[in-house]
């Protein structure tokens, strides 16, 4: 037992009074287990505590705690102990057996009744083995000043010290063991999830923080507010001769700092009520023109819920009417400042209808000048909210009027100054310069070019003469913008105010519809001619080609003549090549389109294409892998490329890069690319660029008329680009050129994709180019042409190949004729415009008669020029002029035959 408890250090000298007013330190070999010292005082844990009805202050009990913890056993007397024992021992071991016995009996009685008393004060906790480690005074003296519970617990959460402030904050008695955070909080449900944590960050070694509320039950309720701190540390017991790791708990009862939180929200909450209700409207913006803040009053008036009015949700736009949110943002940027205004206008209501108000707007401004957060009061001016309510709503429908105009509007003093505008006037001037301020100069807005003339009109609206004339001016900025100003005198003014109203009428769009409008009818006039040129053409080269080939067909190759008539025959032929270019520019050749994948069609042509450039030239191809499909004439398309090829080569005498890209346009795309001329849908783009020489804008505008050329005289017909114009533009496409003096040319060519049906589209077109080696045959044609040379060479080309031939000049006499020999014509051959009748109306009039009637129409036109003009069943073959015998004697027996 001796063994198991350790010895008892009696730590009064006067052993009187072993059992009377003190108990030593009992040892053991974890440390101190626990103290029995003065009357008034009493140590458990290692902590000091007072004895019921003692009188000891703070100060007294913390340095009898530090006195007490200091003193950790002595050797001297553990050595004065064993010795005493040892001499109790000789003493006993000398006396006679019966002597000695009583005295031993009562040194184990004594003994057994101490391990007895130990073994129950340990039960009930009154005696523990000792962690605690030595806290110096000064240590001591900072944790009882500190104000806030402080407590520390062991590995396993054993409370191993704390101050007073703690044991007063948990509610535990001077006698007692202190209780953990946990348990201290246990009877508070609203603090179990905090305690859980904060329980959690002690076992992992991690610091947290938790701030909670708990209800003190009693005579009264009461709310207290807590922050309890855990973190980790190592504390020293110099008992084991080694560090523990230890936990720290901090304890602090906030209830007055939250108190004050609680009574500051709640003064913002009547602010914000004061605020909300007040009798009149209030929102504020952020520096994206988004709205942070809208009172519970303008909210009401606007039929807005107040949820809508939070996060930014709602934009100024979706609040004003029209163009007036360039009102809020003209103010001059002045940095670092507020910039105020007053404005009337009208704010949208979310049924539609528009609510009259006066808006004290204020801007705030940056360091750098950009727009930051503003601040409006806003002012109900409808009916029922103004005392003087004529003049209230005289200003109203002003007001209205003034903003809502679909025209610019403003006054400009005698100094060209504008000092009052409209929303649509300061939207304008946004979009000219956006830092010029609420009243600029009006000049300040407009090119160089049209200042005189506005300052003229000024000047007379100065002098109040009136019907001034409209000046066009040109507006600053980017955009290239137009207007027409009407100026108008204001009378009865005073000095350095408004003298002049200030009409502006955007004409940009105006203007570019006129200039398309122009060059549009310009090209439609040269196309005509050149159609009309080209049919004329076209019959006498029929006539030319045709007579060519009889006179060849009555000489050898021997004969001196036949070279000569051979070079005619390549002349007209030349010419024939002409007249097509003309056709495809006027848009009246014949097309065979077919769904086509533009990619693969660019890539069979490269090698063509490179042929046709020199070494000097780079040519590059970046083809867009997702690239739609286009219906188009294939064999066209791919004259238009070469021609912007051969065109882009000879802008590079010295070589260049000559590039082809492909790519989708969508719909979205269309309406930024600003080609007004070009209707929104989908579409395939080709651009073809080059690094040449590039054009001025005054040959840009003329680049696709025909016969234009920029080369040398011999060295270009003029035709090349123009082909190109009519080829897009019969396929339904546009195309446009961009250029730049020294920097090179692209031409953009857009194209209407094509989406399928899912069925295969098969389009069959009359094959013309079919050449029958037997061109002899019989039958009785019907052949109608009013150019006298054209009706001649056919009639003689069929006559020689065995056909019976009957002539007629007009659609009328052709009826005639027909009506004569009714039933024994088996082919009608017909031109396709004639005087009285055309080629169209003689195929109805003759299906009246034989439905399934054949007929043959030759004409320099393209087949879809004509083709509305017949019935939807009627079934024709086209023979396009110029034609020479053979094509006319082959085409007759393959009609004729059914092939």
């Amino acid at each position: 037992m001796f063994v198991f408890y350790g010895v008892v250090v009696w730590d009064s000298l006067p052993w009187d009074k072993i059992f009377g007013a003190r108990v030593g330190v009992a040892l053991s070999p974890f440390g101190i287990t626990g103290t029995f010292g003065d009357d008034d005082v009493m140590e458990t844990e290692g902590t000091i505590s007072k004895r019921p009805g003692a009188e000891m202050n703070d100060l007294q009990g913390m340095q009898m705690q530090n006195k007490m913890n200091d003193r950790q056993g002595s050797l001297f007397w553990l050595l004065v102990l064993s010795v005493g024992l040892v001499g109790v021992a000789v003493a006993l071991s000398v006396m006679r057996r019966e002597e000695a016995e009583p005295f031993v009996l009562l040194l184990l009685a004594f003994f057994s009744v101490v391990g007895v008393l130990s073994l129950f004060a340990s039960a009930v906790g009154f005696l523990r083995i000792s962690e605690q480690g030595r806290f110096s005074p000064l240590l001591s003296v900072i944790t009882e000043s500190l104000g806030e519970g402080l407590v520390v617990t062991a590995s396993d959460h054993r409370v191993i010290y704390s101050n007073d402030a703690y044991r007063v904050l948990s509610g535990a008695d001077l006698h007692s063991v202190p209780p953990t955070v946990q348990r201290a909080f246990a009877a508070n449900p609203e603090a179990n999830d905090s305690t859980y944590r904060l329980f959690q960050a002690a076992i992992n070694g991690s610091q947290w923080q938790e701030e909670f509320r708990v209800v003190i039950a009693g005579d009264e309720e009461r709310v207290c507010w807590y922050r309890i701190c855990v973190q980790p540390i190592m504390m020293s017991l110099p008992v084991l001769r080694k560090d523990k790791a230890c936990t720290l708990w901090r304890v602090v009862d906030i209830t007055s700092e939250c108190s004050k939180q609680e009574d500051t929200f709640q003064e913002l909450q009547r602010a914000i009520d004061y605020l909300d209700h007040a009798p009149a409207g209030f929102f504020s913006t952020g520096g994206n023109g988004r709205i942070d803040y809208m009172n519970a009053t303008l909210a009401g008036w606007l039929g807005l819920d107040l949820t809508q009015t939070v996060s930014g949700e709602l934009a100024i736009s979706d609040i004003v009417v029209g163009d007036t949110e360039a009102l809020l943002s003209r103010a001059i940027p002045v940095p670092g400042k507020i910039c105020t205004e007053i404005l009337d206008l009208d704010l949208r209501r979310c049924d539609g209808t528009f609510l009259p108000v006066r808006l004290l707007h204020g801007v705030s401004f940056a360091a750098d000048g950009s727009h930051g957060y503003s601040r409006t009061l806003v002012i109900n001016r409808s009916q029922g909210e103004d005392v003087s309510e004529d003049l209230r709503a005289a200003e109203v429908r002003f007001a209205r009027f003034f903003n809502n105009a679909p025209i610019s509007i403003a006054t400009v003093d005698n100094e060209g100054r504008i000092v009052r505008a409209n929303s649509n006037f300061a939207k304008t001037q946004a979009e000219c310069n956006s830092r010029l301020g609420s009243h600029p100069l009006l000049s300040q807005l407009l090119d160089n070019e049209s200042h005189e003339t506005v300052q003229d009109a000024l000047r007379e609206a100065g002098l109040g003469k009136g019907d001034i004339s409209p000046v066009d001016v040109t507006l600053v900025g980017k955009s290239n913008r137009s207007a027409r100003l009407f100026v108008s005198p204001v009378h009865n003014t005073e000095a350095n105010r408004e003298i002049a109203l200030v009409y502006a009428v955007d004409t940009t769009v105006q203007r570019a519809l006129e200039m398309q409008f122009a060059q549009s009818q310009k090209m439609q006039a040269v196309g005509q001619l050149a159609g009309g040129v080209a049919h004329d053409f076209n019959n006498v080269l029929t006539a030319i080609i045709g007579y060519s080939d009889l006179l060849l067909s009555s000489h050898r190759a021997t004969d001196p003549a036949f070279q000569d008539i051979m070079n005619i025959k390549q002349s007209a032929n030349r010419a024939a090549c002409l007249v097509r270019q003309l056709l495809a520019f006027s848009r009246r050749q014949t097309l065979q389109p077919e769904v086509l994948k533009l990619n693969d069609v660019i890539s069979d042509l490269t090698a063509i294409l490179a042929r046709l450039l020199n070494e000097k030239v780079e040519l590059e191809v970046f083809p867009d892998r997702s690239l739609w499909l286009v219906k188009a004439d294939m064999t066209q398309f791919e004259q238009v490329i070469m021609n912007l090829v051969v065109n882009a080569r000879d802008a590079m005498p010295d070589g260049g890069k000559l590039t082809i890209n492909t790519s989708n346009v969508s719909m979205q795309d269309v309406e930024d690319l600003g080609y007004q001329a070009m209707p929104v849908s989908d579409y395939v783009r080709i651009e073809v660029t080059d690094t040449g020489q590039g054009m001025s804008p005054e040959v840009t505008e003329k680049v696709f008329e025909p016969f234009f050329s920029t080369k040398e005289v011999g060295k270009g017909t003029g035709l090349g680009l123009s082909m190109v114009y009519g080829i897009v533009k019969q396929t339904g496409g546009f195309i446009f050129p961009k250029s730049e003096l020294g920097k090179g040319t692209t031409f953009l060519i857009f194209l209407p994709r094509h989406i399928t049906s899912g069925v295969v589209e098969d389009i069959k077109v009359p094959d013309t180019r079919f050449v029958a080696s037997d061109t002899t045959g019989n039958g009785v044609i019907l052949l109608v042409e009013d150019e006298d040379a054209v009706r001649a060479f056919a009639s003689r080309a069929l006559s020689s190949r065995g056909y019976t031939v009957l002539e007629a000049s007009t659609g009328v006499e052709a009826l005639e004729v027909f009506n004569k020999h009714e039933g024994k014509v088996d082919l009608v051959v017909s031109d396709v415009v004639m005087p009285e009748m055309d080629g169209p109306t003689l195929l109805k009039k003759l299906r009246q008669k034989i439905p399934d009637i054949k007929i043959i129409f030759i004409s320099g036109y393209a087949e879809d020029a004509f083709q509305k003009n017949l019935e939807d069943d009627a079934c024709f073959t086209l023979l396009q002029k110029p034609f020479n015998l053979k094509d006319l004697a082959s085409t007759v027996k393959r009609v004729l035959e059914g092939i």
